[in-house]
């Protein structure tokens, strides 16, 4: 897509050994998406290391951001991961808290650490480090040394443009977007997400109408690349990758 306004299209990893889902959607979303974002065990369940799925990506001629949580890792296994991304390339990653996990239990590991650690490296690796951020909250100052910014999924655009104001910060933010499947998706985000509703009126149609989620999603793009508060949007298309690179092609260059 290359323009001045990403688009990060995040991936499913796949939950056994076989890579053909990732070279599903890389075939589907290559010419719609600037870059992809690969999950590190999301929702709280194993899948393939996000940093091996983020190097199929680039073998497939893709721009690859790996995200690595710090639920699941202490400072060795950082370090491990770190190198591992160096040998095979992986440049930019996302650091996160880590969605609450199915089985076992939390590391001490902290985000800040993480950044810290990547940040003061001194054997030559070279990263480009993004955070995640509540627009809810002010960017704390120890963020603010971040190479990027990943906001978490919202409707409201001008709350987005008055944080983005508001912190100061100075590089890259991306507005996480997402294609709601179902009403019962979209209410249990409002539940996990601070500052995220979804309108009533919305609530009511995605239960008949089938393509509403990614018509949104497609508006969400249009409405923050028009007011140009931000540098482009996490999309999350789970499984309508097909139907969103389809509609994506649309988009007004």
């Amino acid at each position: 897509m290359t323009t001045d306004f990403e688009v990060i299209c995040e991936i499913e990893p796949p939950v056994s050994a076989d890579m053909g889902i990732v070279r599903e959607q890389i075939a589907i979303l290559r010419r719609t998406c600037d870059a992809f974002l690969v999950p590190d065990s999301h929702l709280g369940r194993a899948t393939v290391s996000s940093i091996a799925v983020a190097h199929e990506v680039q073998y497939l001629q893709g721009r690859a951001m790996a995200c690595l949580n710090a639920r699941d890792r202490n400072l060795l296994g950082l370090r491990r991961d770190l190198l591992t991304a160096s040998a095979y390339g992986v440049e930019e990653l996302l650091f996160v808290y880590g969605d609450a996990p199915q089985q076992g239990e939390r590391t001490g590991l902290t985000v800040r650490q993480m950044l810290e650690e990547a940040t003061n490296s001194t054997d030559g690796r070279s990263f480009r480090i993004g955070v995640t951020a509540d627009v809810t909250r002010d960017l704390p100052d120890w963020k603010q040394g971040a190479d990027f910014v990943f906001t978490q999924i919202s409707f409201d655009h001008d709350a987005v443009a008055r944080w983005r104001n508001r912190v100061g910060y100075d590089g890259p933010v991306y507005v996480g977007v997402i294609t709601l499947a179902s009403e019962k998706m979209a209410r249990r985000l409002m539940d996990l997400i601070p500052g995220f509703e979804v309108p009533d009126a919305v609530l009511r149609d995605l239960g008949t109408d089938g393509s509403l989620g990614v018509r949104l999603a497609m508006q969400q793009v249009s409405r923050l690349k028009e007011g140009r508060a931000v540098d482009g949007v996490h999309l999350i298309p789970a499984r309508s990758y097909r139907a969103v690179a389809e509609a994506l092609e649309r988009v007004e260059p």
